[in-house]
C-alpha cells in the first residue's frame, strides 16, 4: 500500500536523463563553468550546457555516484544529467537518486555502464511536492553536519601533520626541553625486521592455523585478520621472534602510508610475511616515537625516492634501518609521542562521529524516501 498522498511513477517521468556532451581537452577554454564527469568536477570551461540546479551521475566508468550542481555547468559525455525534473523538487530527486542502486543496471561488460532507458523504466515512489521539499530540507541539515565534521577532520589531520613535521625534527620543542639532538640512524633506537616467504603448501584452511600478516591485512592504522592466510602450527619454528606484542608497529614495505598498523589491546601470536616489516623500540627509544618517525613526511619521502623507478614500490629493511633521523633524549621522545598520540585520539573521535552521522543519515534516508517515516508539512 502506498503512503497517503504518494504516487508510483516511472523514473523517466520524474527525472528524465540525457547523455552528456563531448568536450575534448583540446576544445576547452579557460572559464569558471564546472565540467561534471562520471566522477564529479573535472575541470572548467567558458560555456555551460545545462542550467542549475543540476543532477549528474555516471553513464560509464564510475557508476553510482550522484552529484548535485548549484551553478550552470557542462555535463561530460561520460555522465548522464537530468534535463527535465517534471515539476518535482530537484534536491529531493538528488537524494532519491543518491539512494538508488545503479549497479543493478550496469552493463555486463568490461567497462561498467548504465543505459538511461533502463533507468527510466524503474518504478519509484514520489511524495507530494511540499513533502519533497521538507524531506530535502531535513537531509540537507544532515549534509551540513557531515560537511562540517569532514572539515573538522581535515583540519585536525593537517594540524597533526604539521605537528609531526615540527616535533620530530626539533624545529619545535616542547616546554621544559633544551639541548642539541643527536643525528643517527633509526636503527639506533628501534629493531626493524620482517617475516618469512611462505610456500603455498604451508597454508591451511584450518581456522586454528597461525595467522600470517600480509600487506593486505593492514589498512589505515588497523589490523584486520578477517581474510588473513593461515599456516600449520608446525610449519616453522621461531614463533616468539615473530609474535606481535602490544604497541608493535607493522608496515607494508611498499612506501604506502595506508599499509600500517599498531598492535593494540593484546599480544598476537602470528607470523609476518616477507613484505611486512615490524618496528620494536630498543632501550634507547620510545615505541610510539619510533613509529611516528616511520610515518613522518621525511622518511616516507625517502622511501618513495629509494623505491622510485620500480614497477611496484618496494623498500628493503637495510634502507629503512640506515635512514638518518633526529634523536632526542628518551624523556623527550616520550613527551613528543604523547602529544601526537593525543592528536591521533582526537582524530579517531572525529572519524567516529563522522561514521555515526553518515550511518544515521543513511538510515533516515531509507525511511523518509519510502514513506515509512512521514514528515510534518507546514
Amino acid at each position: 500500500m502506498l503512503p497517503e498522498g504518494w504516487r508510483k511513477e516511472k523514473l523517466g517521468a520524474v527525472a528524465e536523463f540525457q547523455r552528456g556532451f563531448d568536450l575534448p581537452q583540446s576544445q576547452r577554454s579557460e572559464g569558471s563553468v564546472p565540467i561534471i564527469s562520471s566522477s564529479g568536477a573535472s575541470g572548467f570551461h567558458d560555456t555551460a550546457k545545462a542550467l542549475a540546479p543540476g543532477i549528474v551521475t555516471g553513464r560509464y566508468g564510475s557508476i553510482g555516484d550522484v552529484f548535485y550542481v548549484e551553478e550552470a555547468y557542462w555535463p561530460l559525455n561520460t555522465a548522464l544529467w537530468v534535463k527535465d525534473f517534471h515539476g518535482n523538487y530537484p534536491k529531493y530527486l538528488y537524494y532519491l537518486l543518491s539512494n538508488f542502486d545503479f549497479s543493478k543496471f550496469s552493463d555486463k561488460t568490461g567497462v561498467p555502464g548504465v543505459n538511461r532507458n533502463d533507468l527510466h523504466a524503474v518504478n519509484v515512489l514520489v511524495p507530494p511536492l511540499p513533502e519533497q521539499k521538507k524531506i530535502a530540507a531535513i537531509l540537507s541539515t544532515w549534509d551540513r553536519a557531515i560537511e562540517g565534521t569532514e572539515k573538522l577532520l581535515a583540519n585536525s589531520q593537517q594540524q597533526k601533520k604539521a605537528l609531526m613535521q615540527q616535533l620530530l625534527t626539533g624545529k619545535k620543542r616542547l616546554p621544559g626541553f633544551t639541548g642539541e639532538w643527536k643525528i643517527g640512524a633509526i636503527s639506533e633506537i628501534a629493531h626493524i625486521d620482517t617475516g618469512f616467504a611462505f610456500k603455498s603448501s604451508e597454508f591451511t584452511d584450518d581456522a586454528n592455523g597461525m595467522p600470517v600478516i600480509r600487506m593486505s591485512d593492514l589498512k589505515d592504522g588497523t589490523l584486520n585478520l578477517e581474510n588473513c592466510k593461515r599456516i600449520r602450527l608446525n610449519s616453522l619454528s621461531g614463533l616468539e621472534k615473530f609474535s606481535l606484542k602490544i604497541n608493535d608497529f607493522i608496515f607494508g614495505m611498499s612506501g604506502s602510508l595506508s599499509n600500517f598498523a599498531w598492535v593494540k589491546n593484546k599480544n598476537l601470536p602470528c607470523y609476518l610475511n616477507q613484505r611486512v616489516g615490524r618496528i620494536r623500540s630498543k632501550a634507547t627509544g620510545d615505541q610510539q616515537f619510533s613509529s611516528y618517525l616511520y610515518l613522518s613526511e621525511k622518511i616516507q619521502k625517502e622511501i618513495e625516492d629509494k623505491a622510485a623507478g620500480a614497477a611496484q614500490l618496494n623498500i628493503s629493511l637495510n634502507d629503512i634501518r640506515d635512514m638518518k633521523i633526529h634523536i632526542p633524549p628518551l624523556s623527550e621522545q616520550k613527551a613528543i609521542a604523547a602529544v601526537l598520540t593525543t592528536a591521533d585520539t582526537e582524530i579517531t573521535a572525529i572519524e567516529s562521529d563522522l561514521t555515526r552521522l553518515r550511518q544515521e543519515k543513511k538510515a533516515l534516508m531509507q525511511q523518509l524516501l519510502t514513506g515509512k517515516r512521514r514528515v510534518t508539512v507546514d
